[in-house]
């Protein structure tokens, strides 16, 4: 019998929202209903735990902190769910989008798009983040007049060693790899790998076998996927649309995961405002495109599966819901049925109640 779990959902305050919310999932259903939200902060679009489950931390998406973004450290109640706040940090840039903390708890990476540059944290046993250890500024930009006439770092993934961080920048078409030492909180560049020009790379996942990696680019409506090498250098081998043929709406990708399993590949659409569905060879990772499903609402930004892999939750956030998918034996998605009114929801993580 799969185990309850707390979703902790970051949301846009400009949009209505009143913060991070905490929300119970239930394992048999896939209902989702709210249990309580951590007020105070503005734009904690995105959230981040560590591997104790112990600490929550949180962008704050704003250039408010003498004109840098902020990253907030809570603690967590892991019987209620309900999160309280440790201290608050600079990113020392603006616009962070994005952060990820190391395996060891030692240190949180965080992306700041606005300001196309990364910070690094370390982190106290108490949960409180420090004040930045180590910044890179990316330089570059590439063929989209509008979108891309700087460097906006968008997002950092770590390996399942521990010891490299995947930072996409979508405005130089590029995913830097970095060597992290986590316990000093220092990263340095190790190599990058150019996108086709235009397409705009947001978020990274690594395959179960952490063979193959998935990137989807935002302005391409496209997933890139690369082999990892021993060394963690990466070499694109396919590109595959993540819309339907025909369609020629307006639309852009936002996130990107597997199946547990490892035989499926999601991402959202926001415009086409679906999940684009692929199957994954086995035998070298590459994709094939099964279909689309709709989420139910406007502009799906993250989503995420459950550990037993049975349900996805896609949020909504231009119509302000959280909607239960299930996952089908032939990686298909259904509606249960379950929508939850919330303002605004933009990332999601998960946590066992009861931790």
């Amino acid at each position: 019998m799969s185990k309850d779990l707390f979703a902790f959902v970051g949301t846009y305050t400009r949009l209505g929202s009143e913060g991070i919310y905490t929300l119970r999932l239930n394992a048999e259903t896939g209902e989702v209903t709210k249990v309580s939200t951590a007020t105070g902060l503005e734009n904690p679009s995105f959230v981040a735990l560590d591997p104790t489950n112990d600490h929550l931390y949180a962008i704050s998406e704003t250039s408010a902190f003498d004109g840098s973004g902020g990253i907030t450290a809570f603690s967590i109640n892991k019987d209620s769910g309900e999160l309280t706040q440790i201290n608050q940090q600079s990113t020392q840039g603006p616009g962070p989008c994005h952060l990820v903390v190391d395996a060891t708890d030692s240190s949180v990476v965080v992306a700041n798009y606005a300001g196309g540059s990364v910070s690094v944290h370390t982190v106290n046993e108490d949960g409180s983040v420090n004040a930045g250890t180590d910044f890179v500024q990316h330089e570059g930009s590439s063929v989209n007049e509008r979108r891309q006439q700087e460097a906006h770092a968008h997002s950092a993934t770590l390996n399942s060693t521990n010891d490299k961080v995947y930072i996409c920048d979508l405005g130089m078409d590029q995913v830097l790899t970095y060597n992290l030492d986590a316990v000093n909180g220092k990263i340095s560049l190790e190599a990058s790998v150019d996108s086709d020009a235009g397409e705009g790379p947001r978020h990274f996942t690594f395959h179960p076998n952490n063979k193959w990696v998935y990137v989807n680019n935002e302005l391409g409506n496209t997933v890139s996927v690369y082999d990892v090498a021993s060394d963690g250098s990466l070499t694109q081998k396919q590109k595959i649309s993540t819309l339907p043929e025909g369609w020629e709406g307006v639309s852009h990708t936002a996130d990107i995961h597997t199946s547990i399993d490892g035989k499926y590949l999601y991402c959202s659409n926001r415009g086409h405002d679906s999940l684009a569905i692929y199957s994954i060879d086995q035998s070298d990772g590459t994709l094939a495109h099964i279909g689309n499903e709709s989420t139910q609402g406007n502009t799906p930004r993250n989503f995420a599966v459950t550990p037993d892999g049975r349900f996805i939750l896609a949020e909504n956030q231009d119509s302000d819901s959280v909607v239960t998918l299930k996952i089908e034996d032939d990686g298909t998605l259904t509606p249960t049925g379950s929508i939850l009114e919330l303002p605004a929801p933009v990332c999601i993580q998960w946590m066992p109640v009861g931790g």
